[in-house]
């Protein structure tokens, strides 16, 4: 027997990103965002909500950063999820996060995160909030590398339970993608 729970915001896992930019001063500027995922080869989607600071920052500078949050720090990327950039200019300070500029688009990168994706704007829907940007790089600490490519166990991202209110570490491998299924052929 299954429930139903109606229409509602409920998917599994829900990453969580924080998507970073400049404000108009120059300083930089972060929020927490669950809403989104791959839009296309190389294009992210994110529902940002145009009355946030990054919403008009990222139309200003056609510009945006987005990192995995991840399980080492759950309580400065919380953080930046509940203060407004509006009211808060100096969140990032506040939450601990240092940037450095990106090398290719005008967005910080936040340090204290090893897995960013570089980001220029190709539309941002002023109704919805529907934000979709080209990935342009993907830059990744090489502390959550092992032979050279990412590993999701060093990475520890983390995805948002809409239904509880919290945060989960991801776990681990279950499977290989296009060779299990391989069995059933």
């Amino acid at each position: 027997m299954r429930k139903n729970f109606g229409a509602q915001t409920i998917l599994y896992p829900m990453p969580v990103f924080i998507i970073a930019t400049y404000n108009e001063d120059g300083t930089p500027n972060a929020m927490n965002a669950a809403w989104g995922g791959i839009h296309d080869t190389d294009q992210i989607g994110i529902c940002i909500a145009p009355d946030h600071k990054t919403a008009k920052n990222i139309l200003k500078r056609k510009c945006f950063t987005v990192s995995m949050a991840d399980a080492a720090h759950i309580v400065p990327c919380d953080y930046v999820g509940i203060v407004s950039g509006n009211d808060v200019p100096d969140k990032l300070a506040k939450a601990g996060f240092t940037t450095i500029k990106s090398d290719f688009v005008d967005a910080p990168v936040i340090a204290e995160l090893p897995m960013t994706l570089e980001c220029r704007l190709i539309s941002f829907d002023e109704k919805t909030g529907c934000t979709v940007g080209e990935i342009v790089n993907v830059s990744a600490d090489e502390r959550i590398l092992t032979e050279g490519k990412i590993d999701p166990a060093k990475l520890r991202p983390i995805t948002f339970d809409p239904v509880n209110h919290t945060y989960l570490e991801l776990g681990g491998k279950v499977g290989d993608a296009f060779k299990d299924g391989l069995k059933l052929k």
